[in-house]
């Protein structure tokens, strides 16, 4: 809502939320059985090293995107989010890019 009290129109905003530890089969399963990660919205990646989900919400504001991302895992118990994280595709998607502070070198 802006200073008017108009509501701003809803975007999509991209982020990932990365996971504490890396998610075992049996929470895959679990995963698997619960329809609201199945929206396209948001999608497990998977490493030998971390597991994270790659999120797309649309809403007025990044922090209630994370918000209704982070709701989800209420229904799955055991899978804790260490951190919310923006990488630079993210930042280009959701209009955060800024020049650089510091000239590159030649």
């Amino acid at each position: 809502m802006d200073s008017s009290g108009n509501t701003a129109p809803a975007r999509n905003w991209y982020f990932n939320l990365v996971l504490q530890d890396i998610i075992t089969e049996e929470q895959s399963d679990a995963l698997a059985e619960l329809a609201s990660f199945h929206d396209g919205r948001i999608s497990l990646v998977e490493s030998p090293e971390r597991s994270w989900f790659t999120c797309s919400f649309a809403a007025e504001t990044l922090t209630q995107a994370i918000a209704d991302a982070l709701a989800r895992f209420k229904d799955f118990p055991g899978v804790l989010v260490q951190s919310v994280e923006l990488d630079p595709i993210s930042l280009e998607y959701n209009d955060m890019i800024t020049p650089a502070v510091v000239r590159l070198p030649d």
